[in-house]
């Protein structure tokens, strides 16, 4: 599989709409398992298209109900009475319960973790079992990256639900964040308040600026710091800012979280609380990290604050089908309350200054990879994954592999700040 000219059939719809737009169309494939491309439409008919899609008054409206399949998939796959007396009343009544019609997958995520990990973590307490905690961690592992995903939805946005279900929207992460590994409002704090006040700059406490993002040294240095001393730095972060209710608050929730889970290992079962809710920890800690590294690997020290030229944009089936769009990063720095079904036509309405800006845009790796390809220094498996766009279609592959490796050499830290 050549990740230039390969196209993952699993890709969402609006993806493969996305990818037909800004791609050149390729000579016929020998690999059979490329999908092939849509109907060609202009850029404006794509971005209709995609507004289409979005919008619930029009006949096109295109819910997200599974992250596994495309609706009008779905609705293929099913014989017709299940559509007519399951699919269709539960489509038409999740709409009703979410704030955006878009998001009944929102409801079937919700239904999934009530309906499974919350009863086997019940269980667990109730009558633990080494295979049954196995097998627990194993599907809270399967789970987490499209919770923490639908969490991200959910702290930008205010919530996912109708106003009607106000106080069941803000509750339910206080159960269903612990068992995904994360503690209480902690992500809310450190993502909202801090990350995108800093925007990966030398103030960010997860800013890849002062590390080299080749370097395995450095990323162990990275992730060593926020694993060990994120629940100290980031209330100090704010003490400094003058942000004395932020800093109270996080450390109140994080460490409330922390002796939760002691008395939960020391009182209750301490085997249960190491699978339901110590590994999980540890696993969330260490992804976040990973995860953050690739979304910031690239930082153009031209100009390392601009939105354009220090995230990227990732088009591939892990990021956008199963964690809600997140491979559209630049999008989300640009404007961080966008909805995320908003992403892939914004993306193409500014796909121009995009190309201006010399931004970079991805497709066949995730953000995991590129750390992993990062750390192995396999700078020509990445260049082939970099869809080209403006004045980067000119450049021969040795030229993308040199801005790449360059985008990734680190910072010089500031020697020291004057008070001011």
């Amino acid at each position: 599989m050549d990740p230039s000219t390969y196209t993952d059939p699993q890709l969402t719809y609006q993806d493969r709409l996305v990818i037909d737009a800004i791609v050149e169309p390729q000579p016929s494939s020998n690999d059979k398992t490329s999908a092939q491309p849509l109907d060609k439409l202009s850029t404006e008919e794509t971005v209709q298209k995609l507004h289409n899609l979005n919008d619930p008054s029009h006949v096109e409206f295109d819910p997200t109900i599974s992250q596994f399949w495309d609706t009008p998939l779905l609705r293929a796959k099913l014989p017709a009475p299940i559509q007519k007396y399951v699919l269709t009343p539960y489509t038409n009544w999740a709409k009703g319960i979410v704030r955006y019609q878009t998001d009944v997958v929102m409801v079937t995520h919700l239904i999934l973790y009530f309906t499974t990990i919350v009863p086997s973590a019940a269980f667990l307490y109730y009558r633990f079992s080494y295979l049954h905690g196995a097998l627990h961690w194993l599907m809270q592992g399967f789970y987490c990256g499209a919770f923490t995903l639908m969490k991200h939805q959910h702290i930008h946005m205010n919530g996912v639900l109708t106003s009607k279900l106000y106080l069941f929207d803000m509750l339910f992460p206080y159960l269903l964040d612990p068992m995904h590994g994360h503690t209480w409002n902690s992500y809310y704090y450190h993502h909202i308040k801090h990350h995108h006040v800093e925007g990966n700059g030398g103030d960010d406490l997860s800013t890849t600026m002062y590390y080299d993002r080749d370097s395995i040294p450095d990323f162990l240095t990275y992730v060593g710091r926020f694993f060990f001393f994120i629940w100290l730095e980031l209330p100090m972060y704010f003490w400094r800012k003058g942000q004395f209710k932020y800093a109270a608050k996080c450390a109140f929730w994080e460490v409330g979280n922390y002796v939760a889970i002691y008395m939960l290992y020391n009182y209750v079962n301490a085997r249960a609380t190491t699978f339901v809710f110590i590994l999980p920890l540890t696993v969330m800690r260490l992804g976040l990290m990973v995860g953050n590294w690739g979304q910031h690997a690239f930082v153009d020290p031209a100009d390392p604050d601009s939105d354009y030229l220090s995230s990227i944009t990732l088009i591939d089936v892990p990021s956008n089908r199963f964690s809600f769009n997140d491979g559209y990063h630049t999008s989300h720095h640009l404007n961080p309350r966008r909805h995320w079904r908003d992403h892939p036509v914004a993306f193409l309405t500014q796909k121009e200054r995009y190309a201006k800006e010399n931004a970079l845009v991805f497709r066949n790796v995730d953000y995991i990879f590129i750390t992993v390809n990062l750390l192995r220094k396999n700078y020509d498996y990445l260049a082939k994954c970099l869809i080209p766009i403006g004045d980067q279609v000119n450049w021969n592959m040795e030229e993308r592999v040199e801005m790449l490796r360059r985008r990734t050499r680190k910072f010089p830290k500031p020697s020291s700040k004057k008070s001011e």
